[in-house]
């Protein structure tokens, strides 16, 4: 089993100047993702639109597509970002991720089933039946996962891997059955911001609260988690009660970024690993830190999709798939194995 680093030392002196450089990163690519596209914009007209002062198209363009994909993407990456700390310090493996609780599998199946059986074509029609599908899917591999006295590392991962497996298969045969439900559901399928307004993602904004609050609630509860858990047992940690509230909180915010913006892969395990090798394995900064990390990511590669191939547009989970296959191929490489 991969399991991460358990030195809470950070590598860095001076975290918060780190983090100011984060924000800092994470502004200037939200401006990007404001500037940039299949129809460049100049940063003046940015700025005239969104103090109200622009008219005409550009205008239209920043207050009512560029801002909210801005926006949602932050949100989204935040989420996944976040989840994917909590998930790995609650298993402690550094290659778990939402997706390794199968997350993204069981929103696929309830959209691709909501298609099929009730003709939706929206979005907006999908976030609920993505979410409770991401839901049931991550609680019953928590179900699979749990043992007497609490949740197994182990057989969570590998519970996660099954159901995933599983309920990608049904979701095959489902679009194989109907056409029409292929031609729906592909969009969302391979993860995307675009077209994704506010109305898609205030709804969800409490699940999104309410998870990173759980998160940063627990983090300095998951570096005692990290000696094991019979050494944080005898430090007085209720290891049961704190993996549990762990795995509501990856619940909420995975459940919500893929229901709101389709199953957008390695962004969960991409940014505590980033945040890690900056600011060391304390999940008291980790945590803030991913915050920063899965918007950034996440934003980055919504960018880069939108110039890579002029004048069409590359959806986000297409590049961060790209990007991170590789990834994973190092860090399962590079990972301790015991």
């Amino acid at each position: 089993m991969a399991v991460i680093d358990t030195s809470h030392r950070s590598p860095v002196r001076h975290p918060i100047v780190v983090l100011a450089f984060g924000v800092a990163a994470l502004a200037l690519c939200a401006g990007l993702s404001l500037v940039l596209g299949s129809r460049d914009i100049s940063a003046p007209a940015v700025i005239d639109a969104l103090l109200g002062r622009g008219h005409g198209r550009d205008a239209a363009v920043i207050t009512g597509m560029r801002v909210p994909r801005t926006l949602v993407g932050m949100a989204v990456g935040a989420a996944l970002g976040l989840a994917g700390a909590i998930v790995q310090g609650v298993t402690r493996n550094s290659l778990a991720a939402p997706t390794t609780l199968g997350i993204n599998a069981g929103a696929a199946l309830a959209v691709v089933t909501a298609i099929y059986t009730l003709g939706l074509s929206q979005p907006g029609q999908y976030v609920w039946f993505a979410f409770a599908g991401a839901a049931a899917a991550a609680l019953f591999t928590l179900t699979l996962g749990r043992r007497a006295g609490g949740v197994d590392p182990i057989r969570l991962v590998l519970g996660g891997t099954v159901v995933q497996l599983v309920l990608a298969s049904w979701t095959s045969a489902v679009l194989l059955f109907s056409e029409r439900t292929l031609d729906e559901a592909r969009f969302w399928l391979v993860g995307s911001i675009a077209g994704r307004d506010l109305s898609i993602l205030i709804p969800l904004l409490p699940a999104f609260v309410l998870g990173a609050m759980i998160g940063l609630a627990i983090a300095a509860t998951l570096n005692t988690l990290a000696l094991g858990d019979e050494a944080a047992a005898a430090l007085g940690v209720p290891v049961g009660r704190i993996r549990a509230a762990g795995m509501v909180a990856v619940v909420l915010l995975a459940g919500s970024a893929v229901a709101v913006a389709g199953p957008i892969a390695f962004i969960g395990l991409a940014a505590p690993h980033l945040v890690r090798l900056v600011l060391g394995s304390d999940h008291r900064v980790l945590i803030p830190g991913c915050l920063i990390a899965g918007p950034l990511l996440l934003l980055a590669a919504d960018v880069v999709g939108r110039l890579i191939a002029p004048p069409t547009e590359v959806e986000v989970g297409i590049v961060t798939a790209f990007v991170g296959a590789p990834l994973l191929a190092v860090l399962a490489s590079r990972s301790q194995i015991r």
